[in-house]
């Protein structure tokens, strides 16, 4: 235990073998369980956990008999911790990223009731990513902001961070069935949290980057996060501004899109009029600044009421 609450550690693995045994020999002594949750994996993964576990009855094996993706992964973790009355459950991949080291400075914000979710911050320190490649530090800044909008949780620096905590209560309120069961489940989480009202709260720790070998392209994950990160924000303002409460921002974001999008193609029309038609080009070019910055002031007055929001909610 620590500090009187019962720690599980979810770690979802899929083709392993070399980094999965480092990972449970370095489990900290404070966790009561350890869930590895094989998702098919086709090497020898699931040789390593059956001996970790046979040697450890802290380990618990799991196996996914198809490949499911990494967020289904977890979310089999995190029931099967559920079940067996765990109080707090982290989640640290299968790879030996994430520093055992650091685990408790991402159950102190939960244990003490300041948040009902932690997660690994390796953004905020330039000496902390200065083993980040620089494709893979934009890939994260771009993803950063965008699911700020998409969660509203605008103080969050690194929302990619899969080294996380959360708390029982919050497992249990969300609906994790729901839960995106690829890469993306770390952001669609965050939506889903802020949604219920909890509070998530940044932890400082250095990356860590070793034999792993990424499966992320940034090209293609940027694009379709983003396609994920728009519907998970649309089902954030129905739910949580509409339904569950009403607030004005949802006009704000609206008026703000149609006036923003309305202004783009008026520039479009009025670059056409000059250049192709050869006519003046004041008028439309006033008429396309002058809209497109009241969509820009709607969204901003929008985006303000967001942050308001997230320092006044919450379950605290």
């Amino acid at each position: 235990m620590y500090r009187e609450h019962r720690i599980a550690v979810v770690v979802p693995a899929y083709n392993e073998e070399l980094l999965i045994g480092p990972t449970l020999d370095t489990m900290p002594e404070c966790v009561d369980r350890v869930y590895v949750v094989d998702d098919c994996s086709t090497d020898g993964t699931s040789a390593e956990i059956r001996e970790r576990s046979a040697q450890n009855p802290r380990i618990v094996s799991l196996r996914h008999e198809a490949n499911a993706g990494v967020g289904a992964a977890i979310v089999t973790g995190y029931t099967a911790a559920l079940a067996d009355g765990m109080d707090i459950v982290a989640v640290m991949a299968g790879d030996n990223q994430m520093d055992p080291a650091f685990l408790p400075r991402l159950l102190d914000p939960v244990v003490d009731g300041k948040a009902d979710y932690a997660v690994g911050n390796r953004l905020i320190n330039p000496e902390y990513r200065k083993d980040m490649s620089r494709w893979r530090f934009f890939g994260n800044a771009a993803l950063t902001l965008l699911t700020k909008i998409a969660s509203g949780y605008w103080q969050l620096m690194d929302p990619q961070n899969g080294y996380t905590a959360i708390s029982r209560r919050a497992l249990e309120t969300i609906p994790l069935d729901a839960v995106y069961p690829r890469y993306g489940y770390c952001n669609d989480i965050l939506v889903r949290l802020n949604v219920y009202g909890f509070r998530v709260k940044n932890v400082p720790h250095p990356a860590r980057y070793g034999l792993e070998q990424s499966g992320i392209r940034y090209g293609r994950y940027i694009v379709r996060l983003s396609g994920l990160l728009l519907k998970d924000f649309l089902w954030r303002m129905k739910t949580k501004y509409v339904l569950m409460g009403f607030h004005p921002l949802v006009f704000y974001y609206f008026f703000g899109a149609i006036f923003a999008v309305l202004g783009l193609l008026v520039g479009i029309y009025a670059l056409h009029f000059k250049f192709v038609q050869g006519y003046p080009i004041f008028v439309p070019a006033v008429i396309s600044i002058l809209v497109f910055g009241l969509g820009a002031q709607f969204l901003l007055f929008a985006m303000l009421f967001d942050m308001q929001a997230e320092r006044n909610g919450g379950w605290y």
